[in-house]
């Protein structure tokens, strides 16, 4: 397995080459313009698309879009964000991209609202929970190999105490860590944005 400081300039070179963007249908687009409209990047995004298709075009993991990630970013977005910062990492290391890549699009398959503190240990559990109801409901719709399984249980490692059995599900793991801090503080933006709106309406309709 290689050395995690190693995957993590890695993980940073391949970011720092995009213009990153909530939208998942954005973020393949704006990887395509940020080098040039290259053939290559077009035949990339291309390729990535074909290894996902059935899982991303299925209707049940299409029913992510209507769940809430990080505020602003849905988890149908935030599953296809890390899949394919995954599979440009993955390829670009020589690794198994097509496992790593589907398996980072389940990792997040589960359809609850873990925010919500009506229902008893929701919050408190879910960073330990939601990893085995998602890899449950992936192994329903998909066949998975081992790697794509290891991925999708182990990605929240450390927390799940056993690390992950293969080098791409570390990436898996790094890549969704990034993902989730900068949904978080876009999340932030994004309520301040709202509260200001707010305030600029209502500074409005006083007037009248």
């Amino acid at each position: 397995m290689k050395n995690i400081v190693d995957l993590n300039k890695e993980i940073v070179d391949t970011l720092n080459n995009i213009d990153l963007d909530d939208n998942s249908d954005d973020l393949l687009n704006n990887y395509i313009k940020s080098n040039n409209n290259s053939k290559e990047a077009t035949e990339l995004v291309e390729e990535f698309n074909e290894i996902i298709a059935d899982i991303a075009n299925n209707p049940n993991v299409l029913a992510l879009k209507n769940h809430a990630q990080h505020y602003s970013t849905t988890r149908y977005a935030h599953c296809k964000e890390v899949s394919f910062l995954t599979y440009l990492i993955c390829k670009k290391l020589k690794l198994d991209y097509i496992s790593a890549a589907r398996g980072a699009m389940l990792h997040d398959f589960y359809f609850y609202n873990w925010r919500n503190k009506n229902v008893e240990g929701q919050k408190r559990f879910h960073a330990f929970r939601h990893p085995r109801i998602s890899l449950a409901n992936a192994s329903e719709l998909f066949k998975l190999n081992d790697m794509e399984k290891d991925i999708i249980l182990k990605h929240m490692w450390p927390l799940t105490v056993i690390p992950p059995k293969y080098t791409e599900g570390v990436i898996v793991t790094l890549v969704d860590k990034y993902s989730a801090t900068k949904g978080f503080f876009g999340g932030l933006r994004y309520l301040r944005k709202t509260k200001l709106l707010s305030e600029k309406n209502q500074a409005i309709n006083e007037r009248k």
